[in-house]
């Protein structure tokens, strides 16, 4: 298949570890910060094949793992509501809330469904216009103009009975929060390649100036992992600091700037609360002023005073800043399953603990390798 198996060849992948091994000469730590690139590590054993010198750290480029808690009990709330058709990803009905999950309330007669484009969504509030249809607008800069699209059509067509749930979250100031960690560990950076697709890649370079870090933006197969981390390794090794773009293919310089327009007309950057991380300044959209009307948290007010959190032993939080892997977490596996999740790394096809229990679930700990 044209761009997946000449990326999968392992007769070239073993150049490129040896080219690893011979630029190496001592420790690094480079963080893949997709959870796509994540599980394309763990299927293929890229890290098994590495230097010792090598260390990858998972990062937190998840956005089903990231949504906050409270906005999934807000999820479940508005998708409660008689009069809401709750439409969303497939993997966000498994991620559970303070005591739910969306599936639970589909289970109690909710009207939740799953849709593969938040355009299939606005068709169906077009199609209903008895009924009041939210879409769970969750992603990074990818999903975003898809969204905004969604909505812009929808004002511009008059369909008032369609609103988002906004969740989206933006990957740079959540890498500067790890950078500036009073015990950071991460050396240099592997971007995701479908985020630079949308944006572009000059959002990188003040980080890279300013933390002394190098970014290679990446893609998602073992070859352009492989290439992203030779690259990464070799600036490292020069003292070099400086945004390459391994994902010369699908990633310009420039982005998107068409898509870039979309999200401008619809979103503005909001301060946004990331699960397991916690506030992080302009690190989100929100609907402008103009698509105000379409905002399913401002078209139902929370219905009383969120209850208290049980306590959770998930220790997703501390996944995502690669402090520790999925199987150091002494509930991985055991009282945290696909079945019975703790967290929403678990659930989450981009979910770092989902990769470790569906590739690795055999292994010991990696604290004790």
């Amino acid at each position: 298949m044209k761009f997946i198996d000449e990326y999968r060849d392992a007769q070239r992948v073993g150049p490129y570890v040896e080219a690893i091994r011979r630029v190496v000469s001592r420790p690094w730590s480079i963080m893949e910060v997709c959870g796509g690139q994540t599980h394309a590590i763990v299927r293929f054993g890229l890290d098994e094949l590495l230097p010792p010198e090598i260390s990858l750290l998972h990062g937190p480029g998840c956005p089903v793992c990231v949504t906050p808690v409270e906005l999934i009990d807000r999820a479940l709330e508005i998708a409660s509501r008689r009069e809401v058709t709750f439409c969303s990803f497939g993997d966000m009905l498994r991620v559970p809330g303070s005591s739910d999950d969306l599936f639970a309330v589909k289970s109690r007669g909710g009207d939740v469904r799953v849709v593969y484009s938040p355009l299939d969504a606005l068709a169906l509030a077009e199609r209903l216009p008895d009924r009041e249809v939210v879409f769970f607008a969750v992603g990074f800069e990818t999903t975003a103009p898809a969204n905004a699209m969604a909505v812009f059509q929808a004002r511009r067509r008059g369909i008032r009975n369609f609103s988002l749930l906004v969740s989206h979250v933006l990957v740079p100031p959540a890498m500067e929060v790890i950078l500036r960690a009073p015990d950071r560990r991460v050396d240099g950076f592997l971007a995701a390649g479908h985020v630079c697709t949308v944006m572009g890649i000059d959002a990188y370079r003040p980080l890279a100036a300013e933390h002394r870090v190098p970014i290679v933006v990446t893609g998602f197969e073992p070859m352009d992992i492989l290439q992203g981390i030779f690259m990464c390794v070799r600036q490292l090794e020069e003292g070099r600091t400086d945004v390459e773009n391994q994902y010369a293919r699908s990633v310009r310089e420039a982005g998107n700037e068409a898509a870039q327009r979309m999200i401008r007309e619809v979103f503005e950057i909001v301060p946004r609360t990331w699960r397991g991380i916690g506030p992080i300044a302009g690190s989100g959209l929100g609907l402008r002023a103009p698509y105000a009307d379409h905002d399913a948290e401002r078209r139902w007010a929370p219905a009383g005073e969120p209850e208290p959190r049980s306590k959770t032993d998930c220790k997703s939080g501390l996944v995502l800043q690669g402090v520790i892997k999925p199987p150091d977490c002494p509930a991985f596996g055991a009282r945290c399953t696909p079945e019975t999740p703790l967290g929403a790394t678990m659930v989450s096809s981009e979910g770092a603990c989902a990769a470790y229990y569906r590739y690795r679930r055999a292994d010991p700990p990696c604290g004790s390798r």
